[in-house]
Parts: structure tokens; C-alpha cells; sequence
């Protein structure tokens, strides 16, 4: 095993203060995280299903129970619930950066197509809010830091899809930003064990906490209680 390096004694180190803190669902949408639709559907049809196995297995297995536990919790205490999209609002995606167009217009991930909705089990409640990012960050194309500085919200607790691009991006940001930030381990996904397990461990580096989601929930009982 490892030894830390000299970084690690200089990473974040905080407890969630449920006042003041806003978990953040990146991503979880039917184009990339329903393998029965968009990406999903693309690699079936190409025959190249089994390329995307580790993926929907996480997500239906892992993310989605560990994501609803954590919703409950959040809004059990009132807590601030807000949901990130990504995906194009022009039908062409023209009003996608070029880099993201091809994979938008592949997953059909358009507003208003049900790709683009959130999956069914994460389905978001009345009233709580859902921002559209066309970066793989979500700070860069939406007002979420306005949206959190205008809630008074200094920490925010990232789960969702893919752990090494929106999630971590969008964490990243935040960090950059002062926002505290949590990435949830068991609450992110990617494509394969290695590129979770490497972009988790580069996120403990001065970037952010990661924790599980039964660490998240005490830390919420124990601010709350």
C-alpha cells in the first residue's frame, strides 16, 4: 500500500454544517445513466453493450440507492436539494461547446427529449431546482454559484456521473470557487474501477473530502441533531 504523499497533510479538512450545505446531483439523467436509453441504447445497437457493463451496474446498483438515501436525508432536515442537467437546448445542439456536441447529438440528450430528463428513481420534487450545464462543469454555464452564494451555502456535496468528468470538473470548480466540497465515493460513477478509484484519489488531494454516503448521513444526524 501507498504511503501519503506530502500533499495529503494539506487537503480539506471540515464537517458538514447542514445550515449551510447543498448536495448537488450531476448528471443523472437518462441519456448517460438509463442503459435502456441514450449512450445505453447507442452501444446495444452497435452490438458493443458489454462496453458499458460497470457503468449501468454501479449506477443501478450503487448510485441510485446510495443517491435516494441521500436525498431523503437532505431533505428530511430541509436541506438544499439541487439537480444539474447537462445536455443541449438548441435542437441542433448548436449552443453546445463543439467538444460536447457530437456526444449530445449521439445520446440525443436535447431539452425537452426524454433522454434529457433525470432517471425516474431520482426524479427531482416540486420546487426544487434543476440547472442545464452545456460544460462539463457546472459552474461554467449556469448560476449555480449564484444560486448557492444567494442560499448562503459554503459547502457543497457532489454525487452523480462520470466521477472524472462533470463530477469532478464541477467539484474542482467549486473548490476553486471556496465552496467546501464532498464527493461522495459510493454515490459517483464511471466506466470502468481504475478511473474511479483515480480520480477519487486525485480529488483527496486539495480538491475536496471524499466520503461515503453512511459517513455524509452521520455527519448530517450529528450537525442536525
Amino acid at each position: 500500500m501507498s504511503q501519503p504523499g506530502f500533499v495529503d497533510a494539506f487537503s480539506q479538512t471540515f464537517t458538514i454544517d447542514a445550515a449551510e450545505t447543498a448536495l448537488v446531483v450531476v448528471d443523472m439523467q437518462n441519456a448517460t445513466g438509463n442503459r435502456n436509453m441514450g449512450l445505453g441504447k447507442l452501444l446495444a445497437e452497435r452490438g458493443e453493450s458489454e462496453r458499458a457493463e460497470y457503468r449501468f451496474n454501479r449506477i443501478e446498483s450503487l448510485l441510485i440507492p446510495n443517491i435516494q438515501r441521500l436525498l431523503a436525508g437532505f431533505r428530511e432536515i430541509g436541506a438544499a436539494v439541487i439537480y444539474i442537467t447537462y445536455g443541449a437546448n438548441a435542437p441542433d445542439a448548436s449552443d453546445a461547446p463543439a467538444h460536447m456536441a457530437p456526444i449530445i447529438c449521439a445520446t440525443n440528450n436535447i431539452a425537452g427529449q426524454r433522454e434529457h430528463d433525470i432517471v425516474d428513481e431520482l426524479a427531482p420534487l416540486p420546487g426544487e431546482l434543476v440547472l442545464n450545464k452545456t460544460t462539463q462543469g457546472a459552474f461554467r454555464s449556469t448560476a449555480l454559484d449564484a444560486t448557492l452564494r444567494a442560499k448562503g451555502i459554503r459547502t457543497v456535496v457532489t454525487v452523480g456521473v462520470s466521477t472524472n468528468n462533470c463530477v469532478a470538473m464541477t467539484s474542482m470548480e467549486a473548490c476553486d470557487l471556496q465552496y467546501q466540497v464532498v464527493v461522495v465515493s459510493d454515490g459517483t460513477g464511471t466506466d470502468s474501477e481504475e478511473m474511479q478509484q483515480a480520480t477519487t484519489t486525485m480529488l483527496r488531494r486539495l480538491w475536496a473530502r471524499v466520503l461515503t454516503t453512511d459517513e455524509v448521513l452521520a455527519e448530517l444526524a450529528t450537525d442536525s441533531g
